[in-house]
């Protein structure tokens, strides 16, 4: 009668294990907070995240930690950028994490990059010209439309891993989609006065932005991408920037603003440090509303 019992309830319990999902939850490690953010609107309460960086931090200067190892080995999901953003640490921080499903080619394997032309491929591959990329420039997460694309190849990977929870997926793509619209629009027209403004920035890290709002790249305060700004050529910049009207010298917050304002002081041309990514917690919208504002006010 006991072992009667005993299988009674064994099969009861497989039947109800195999009644779950296949994931109550997605785990997710993304390296940069934009694509925590973006993941975190798709993917709703079937995902857990961990962002690997914050938007303090340079995302090509971080080290395969052993945290970041541990968190990668348990991860369902891997989200980052590509195009050589994380060269320095993420093929390591994979390949120590032993964990088979975000290994390159596999479906918790995601680049942003991936199958998207980018702008500012280098038409030479010279490392004597600095931090180039040879795929192009990353930040993709930048250009409005471009994010868009990748909000629709997350929720096509999230659906292959978690077939179960596939309709609040899509579901949750297209409410994202439809504001990240109607926002588009608005932002277009508050940042029409700024298409055809001329701007210096620190590194060419802006290129999406620069292209989808219509400003100009005057100049860069760094000598070649990637190499810090030296004297003489910051000294070179002030006869360029005094003969052009300038809007104003753009930099991410985690960069040195030393370069920033002493050309500011010697021209005086606005300095504006705009987050980079989103802070934590906040929405790609809020974000990216916030630095629109920047800019339209700057000179206001």
């Amino acid at each position: 009668m006991l072992i009667s019992l005993v299988k009674r309830s064994v099969i009861a319990l497989g039947i109800g294990l195999l009644s779950l999902p296949a994931y109550s939850e997605v785990r997710v490690f993304a390296c940069e907070p934009e694509w925590a953010s973006l993941t975190q609107a798709l993917g709703g309460e079937h995902v857990s995240i961990y962002t690997a960086t914050s938007n303090e931090q340079n995302p090509h200067y971080i080290q395969a930690r052993p945290s970041l190892i541990a968190k990668a080995r348990r991860a369902d999901l891997l989200v980052c950028t590509g195009a050589e953003l994380e060269i320095g640490w993420l093929p390591l921080l994979i390949r120590k994490s032993g964990n088979p499903a975000i290994q390159v080619g596999q479906k918790g394997h995601f680049l942003a990059t991936d199958t998207m032309t980018l702008l500012g491929k280098p038409a030479v591959l010279d490392r004597s010209l600095g931090d180039i990329h040879a795929a192009g420039n990353p930040h993709v997460h930048l250009d409005p439309e471009r994010l868009l694309t990748v909000a629709e190849r997350v929720t096509q990977t999230l659906v292959s891993i978690d077939v179960a929870n596939s309709e609040d997926y899509q579901r949750n793509l297209a409410v994202f989609s439809e504001e990240w619209k109607e926002k588009m629009v608005a932002w277009r027209s508050l940042a029409s006065p700024l298409r055809g403004q001329s701007i210096v920035v620190h590194h060419d890290n802006w290129l999406y932005l620069q292209q989808w709002l219509g400003l100009n790249k005057l100049a860069a305060l760094e000598p070649k991408p990637g190499v810090p700004p030296t004297s003489s050529h910051l000294s070179g910049l002030v006869s360029q920037v005094k003969q052009t009207d300038v809007y104003g010298i753009v930099y991410a917050n985690y960069q040195d603003k030393k370069a920033a304002d002493w050309l500011s002081d010697k021209t005086g041309v606005a300095t504006l440090a705009l987050d980079f990514s989103p802070a934590s917690g906040e929405r790609l919208v809020q974000w990216y509303e916030r630095l629109i504002n920047q800019l339209v006010q700057l000179n206001h």
